[in-house]
């Protein structure tokens, strides 16, 4: 899809056309005839209307002020919106809420209007726009058209009534609601740029009509959660069985957990069970044992626990119930059962000088000029990843990309995400025993620089930082760090080390690199950081943990201790 340039006063306008063009070629078989019919009418009226009309989409709101219309390109706004208005599509002089009248005026235009109501609830003009609001409020005025709250304004409300539609349609053309219609003018003025990903023609988010609103749906109670809507009117709108449709369904069960929690949180235990057992959310599982014990139901919190440990769903999930399941036995009258010994990282504690960043205080007081230290905390091992299996990442498999802004793959997160690419990322991470990986992290470094990636974060890495982890970092050190990613991408894109500092001058057989967790004053390791930092520890990779206490009288130098550990 070519982009119009800026150039054009009416960019926004052939934007808006091309996606109405995209929505014909690929959703033809799932529009509604409502939808086929704005189209089609569309495309008949004046230039001039149809550039306001998309003005006031892509605007936000649904209420505006002809007055305040203006656009140079467009001329005599008085005259475009008047076909608008005959096709329904804006309406003019609708009743208007005392909230929405509000916040389409200013305080002098209420100020001439409404004086006399003000004065008469004891309101001066020293009081605030909210001051007035709230005490008009109190006596819930019925709404009303503008001309009738503010006569004395002489401008014309108008009400935009398809925005649902243009909803629907924006929804259909980026698969999500997250992404605005300004993601074209980003990508114009190249403040976003996206990889081209050969795209089908029928490539597409939803391949049939009820996937859609069920993906509206979904999102509109996730909206009404947001809100604090009380549950006993969201929950009868919730759907608790599952979809078919697999990236849907994870949606649902994220939604359905997230209501449980909040059922858990307000103790209403017996809902949030039943909701946790609706979800299928990995992590309602472990919730449901967390119930089932606070409940005081701990035979069967046991039972659910022992079946989740026999085939755990993810790395947090183990580590959680290696610490409850012990717990639940003692609580049956078990015999103590003594937990397995993890591999731990070494750890070096420093008095220093308070700073704002401990992080960072660390790195200038440990780099030496042979040996120097970067904060890279998730961004080195991310980026060199990204880096390395752009192709894969990228690959133009059905259902990973259906529209030219996609910053990533569609089902980046999906379970089977590295599975459908399993030989990709195979060819990929094969060149790191060929020694073949750092010509192709420096080429793809030159050729994608700025694009948008899930994984790569352009700024993190300068010329002298990605040399040095080339050349300190073992191959097949980075294969370990990039495989236990693809396991888990949601989970194990963070909790890496904070610090990593570079020793070029290492000696045959030494290890040239040791990555660095920092810690400070009352800061403890979170369980993420725990599982990367026992993973580094258990396949010998160089990982120290670094406690930080301040000194005010601390001198520039520094006092260190070591306590046995991997590389420590």
């Amino acid at each position: 899809m070519a982009l119009p340039t800026l150039d054009d006063p009416f960019y926004y306008l052939a934007n808006f056309r091309r996606v109405l063009d995209w929505l014909t070629a690929r959703y033809a078989d799932l529009l509604t005839a409502h939808e086929r019919d704005f189209i089609e009418r569309f495309d008949t009226l004046p230039w001039t209307s149809q550039a306001l009309l998309v003005r006031l989409v892509m605007r936000k709101g649904i209420d505006f002020r002809l007055g305040r219309l203006q656009y140079a390109e467009i001329g005599e706004t008085a005259v475009a919106v008047e076909p608008l208005i005959e096709q329904g599509w804006v309406e003019e002089g609708v009743p208007l809420t005392l909230e929405a009248l509000f916040a389409l005026t200013t305080r002098p235009e209420l100020d001439v209007d409404l004086r006399a109501w003000l004065a008469g609830l004891g309101l001066g003009r020293s009081s605030g726009k909210g001051a007035w609001l709230n005490a008009l409020q109190v006596e819930s005025p019925s709404p009303r058209p503008l001309a009738q709250w503010l006569p004395s304004l002489g401008d014309r409300h108008l009400r935009l009534t398809i925005d649902a539609l243009c909803e629907r349609f924006r929804l259909m053309f980026f698969g999500n609601l997250r992404q605005q219609w300004s993601e074209f003018v980003l990508a114009e003025l190249g403040i976003y740029r996206f990889e081209r990903v050969a795209l089908e023609a029928d490539s597409r988010a939803f391949s049939r009509r009820e996937e859609l609103e069920a993906y509206h749906h979904l999102h509109a109670c996730r909206e009404r959660l947001d809100a604090d809507e009380p549950l006993a009117t969201l929950l009868p709108d919730v759907p608790l069985d599952a979809f078919d449709n697999a990236w849907l369904e994870r949606r649902r069960g994220r939604l359905v957990h997230k209501i449980a929690y909040r059922c858990e949180r307000q103790g209403d235990l017996d809902q949030a069970r039943r909701l946790y057992e609706a979800s299928s959310a990995p992590e309602s599982r472990l919730r449901r044992v967390r119930v089932l014990e606070a409940q005081d139901r701990i035979a069967d919190a046991l039972a659910l626990g022992e079946q989740a440990l026999a085939s755990p769903g993810y790395d947090a999930e183990q580590q959680a119930l290696a610490r409850i399941l012990p717990r639940l036995r003692r609580k049956l009258g078990g015999a103590p059962v003594r937990r397995r010994k993890t591999a731990e990282p070494g750890r070096f504690d420093l008095e220093l000088p308070p700073s704002s960043s401990v992080e960072r205080a660390v790195a200038r007081h440990l780099s030496q000029p042979g040996a120097p230290v970067f904060y890279v905390e998730n961004t080195l091992i991310n980026t060199l990843f990204g880096l390395l299996c752009w192709e894969a990442i990228f690959a133009p498999l059905p259902g990973a990309f259906f529209h030219p802004f996609h910053s990533g793959p569609a089902d980046l997160f999906d379970v089977d995400f590295h599975a459908r690419r399993r030989e990709l990322f195979q060819r990929c991470l094969v060149a790191l025993e060929r020694g073949e990986h750092g010509e192709i992290i420096r080429r793809h470094r030159q050729e994608k620089c700025g694009i948008q990636s899930p994984f790569v974060v352009w700024e993190a890495l300068d010329d002298t930082a990605l040399e040095l982890a080339l050349t300190c970092i073992p191959p097949a050190h980075l294969r370990l760090w990039f495989e236990r990613l693809l396991g888990d991408i949601r989970a194990n894109r963070a909790g890496m080390p904070d610090l990593i500092q570079f020793m070029p001058e290492a000696g045959d057989g030494e290890i040239g690199y040791r990555m660095i967790e920092v810690k400070g004053p009352g800061d403890r390791l979170q369980d993420n950081q725990k599982r990367w930092l026992e993973f580094c520890a258990l396949h010998e990779m160089p990982v120290n943990v670094c406690y930080v206490t301040w000194r005010a009288d601390a001198p520039e130098g520094h006092s260190e201790t070591a306590s046995p550990g991997t590389g420590a």
